[in-house]
């Protein structure tokens, strides 16, 4: 679990495809350098989440570490767009005696989206992003959360017949983060809100009147709920007529 709020950029110093090394698994790994600030007290098997994506670390030194991309996280994320040189966001997973800055984010990329503008507005910028799969941009509303590349951001502006939400950044975050190192169709990694999946892998059932799982549960207990209510209801208006007749 994360929130948002990154710690320090680092930069990817190597890349291997076909990792066979001890520590690479025979995939794909990537070694991030420049990450000092994240590594005081790594341990083997540790989560830093990099550009907003959960990864382990299976090897580090004071200044390096390196994690293994399975295929999913590379059909998921942008991860696999990256070259030697190119900065990513790096912060560690939270802690239970910091101070919560962001928002909950698991580092589980949904899709990726992409910029297509940015306007600068006095000292801050405005990005427009079009999600990859339009199907999240029903997670996305006005002043709610999304994480990109690693970032907690507010959502100002969501059009869904266009299929395209903006934000905008601050001077402090511009020079924090390496949202405004890209340019129009680059691509950025988005994690929605959870809470708005959770919602709707629960309601969804009950309003399509299935009887199953979660949903069908839930709509026992609200039926059920209902029943009793109405009961009650029923007996203390009987219990109301009698005392006035």
């Amino acid at each position: 679990m994360f929130t948002g709020i990154v710690e320090h950029m680092g930069v990817v110093v190597e890349i291997q495809q076909l990792d066979s090394s001890a520590t690479g698994g025979d995939g794909w790994s990537m070694k991030i350098g420049d990450a000092e600030p994240v590594l005081v007290d790594c341990r083997l098997g540790d989560s830093i989440s990099i550009n907003g994506t959960c990864l382990t670390v299976t090897d580090f030194g004071t200044e390096w570490f390196k994690v293994g991309l399975a295929p999913e996280t590379l059909r998921r994320t942008n991860l696999g767009d990256l070259k030697v040189g190119s900065k990513v966001n790096l912060e560690r997973a939270l802690a239970a005696n910091v101070r919560f800055g962001g928002h909950f984010v698991q580092g589980h990329v949904d899709t990726t989206g992409e910029i297509i503008s940015i306007t600068p507005e006095v000292n801050s910028l405005w990005i427009k992003i079009s999600p990859s799969d339009s199907k999240y941009l029903r997670y996305i509303i006005p002043k709610g959360y999304i994480c990109l590349d690693g970032t907690s951001l507010t959502v100002c502006e969501v059009n869904d017949a266009e299929n395209w939400f903006n934000i905008m950044l601050v001077a402090y975050t511009q020079s924090h983060v390496i949202m405004p190192l890209k340019r129009v169709g680059d691509k950025v990694n988005i994690e929605v809100d959870m809470l708005g999946k959770y919602v709707e892998k629960i309601v969804e059932p009950m309003l399509l009147g299935e009887t199953n799982g979660v949903g069908g549960y839930l709509d026992k207990l609200v039926t059920s709920y209902l029943e009793k209510t109405i009961s009650k209801k029923n007996y203390e208006s009987n219990v109301i007529k009698k005392e006035e007749s």
